[in-house]
């Protein structure tokens, strides 16, 4: 395979990722693998190792060892295993995308294409809101999510997720090739669109992480960017104002369970997501070491014996909180371990994304920050696509700049 051939390759499969990553997880894992298997074999024959003494590989490599230990100390050990054996494919994967940036001089490109991904999925969620259903005629009231956005994922309410995790790197190349203007618009309209999903979590989860951007941005005074929080405050008033599903979803929801004292004990009572936290935490009470084992919560509360015993096990696939679920399954040590391994990664090279100003690395940072935030709901952080997402960015995070590329 010539140079030529090769580059073009691993390119293609590399822009393809998120496209798998909409079509399904079984498509983006056979991408990834492909990806990674091939680069591997190229790799190989590079004799360029010098990349392994980097602080961010040895840690990753810590993490897998980890995983594979969680593996065999889990209640069923078949559930976790090959998803923390595979979690090999993602440490490949971390050093192909460094290997990308440092050496292939591609990355505008790989952007634009990205870009056009994203305007395709925004053109597409609007579409369903206004009309009900979206291009290929899915979604609609009688679906089983009812008036809740799913756009191309069709059975599932994870395109305001999957529009977070892109939002913040394609702004960031907007701003690097200096279109401002558009940049701006372009964060506007994808925070309409987030917010139209019905996705509170995401949607608060990115209004954060546009207050924290707007803290790396110098070229605007401080009155500005008042301005703008202040003008995107304003959109999400005027949208909630449209759609009383959403003005109901995201306010009156929350107003009617703090109206009253009553209300707020029959809510703690009764909301699954208290509940799934308090679940959660029995698991954890119970299991405080180690845990249960990498995706094993459900087969700890969905056993009948442990289910009628604890009555504060609710049988579901995880906890809906990422600090939950990491103590529920993998206890207070594989949970310092695993949050240490990550914050020490993010803030040991703060200092170069905030003297280097790269906008894309900016973008990936906050992406990965606001995965971390305490109390809101989220997905299983190892799910195939949670872990996807987050893998980009956080790859993506070290790669863009060469002063924390690997490959340095």
């Amino acid at each position: 395979m010539n140079l030529i051939i090769r580059e073009n390759f691993f390119f293609f499969l590399f822009f393809f990722l998120p496209i798998s990553i909409i079509i399904g997880p079984t498509v983006s894992l056979i991408n990834i693998i492909v990806l990674t298997l091939f680069f591997l074999i190229f790799f190989v024959f590079q004799k360029k190792i010098d990349f392994i003494n980097h602080i961010s590989i040895k840690l990753i490599l810590i993490l897998y060892l980890y995983l594979i230990f969680n593996s065999f100390i889990s209640q069923n050990y078949e559930i976790g295993l090959l998803r923390n054996f595979g979690f090999i494919r993602l440490i490949i994967l971390f050093i192909f995308i460094n290997y990308f940036f440092f050496y292939y001089n591609k990355e505008k490109k790989l952007f634009d294409l990205w870009s056009l991904i994203i305007l395709a999925l925004l053109i597409d969620v609007f579409v369903e809101y206004f009309f009900g259903t979206n291009l290929f005629g899915w979604g609609a009231p009688d679906q089983p999510y009812g008036y809740r956005i799913t756009s191309f994922f069709k059975n599932e309410p994870i395109v305001g997720a999957y529009l977070a995790s892109f939002v913040f790197l394609i702004f960031g190349h907007f701003l690097r090739d200096n279109k401002k203007g558009f940049a701006f618009l372009f964060l506007l309209v994808v925070f309409l669109a987030i917010i139209c999903t019905g996705e509170r979590s995401n949607t608060i989860k990115v209004f954060l992480g546009i207050i924290i951007y707007f803290f790396f941005l110098d070229f605007l005074k401080i009155k500005t960017k008042l301005f703008i929080i202040l003008l995107f405050f304003s959109a999400f008033g005027a949208i909630l104002s449209q759609s009383q599903y959403l003005k109901s979803r995201y306010v009156g929801q929350f107003h009617s369970d703090f109206s009253s004292k009553e209300r707020f004990e029959k809510f703690k009572e009764k909301n699954l997501y208290i509940r799934l936290y308090k679940s959660g935490y029995s698991v954890f009470r119970n299991y405080p070491i180690f845990g249960v084992g990498n995706k094993n919560y459900r087969i700890e509360t969905c056993k009948e014996d442990t289910n009628n015993k604890n009555l504060d096990y609710v049988c579901l696939t995880h906890p809906h909180q990422l600090y939950f679920e990491l103590l529920s399954e993998h206890g207070l040590l594989g949970s310092i371990l695993i949050l240490g391994i990550f914050f020490f990664l993010m803030f040991k090279i703060l200092k170069s994304i905030i003297l280097s100003r790269n906008y894309i690395q900016i973008g990936a940072f906050i992406f990965v920050l606001i995965n971390f935030t305490p109390i809101l709901p989220s997905g299983s952080f190892f799910s195939d696509f949670n872990i996807t997402l987050f893998w980009i960015n956080f790859s993506i995070m070290f790669a863009c700049n060469k002063k924390t590329n690997i490959f340095a």
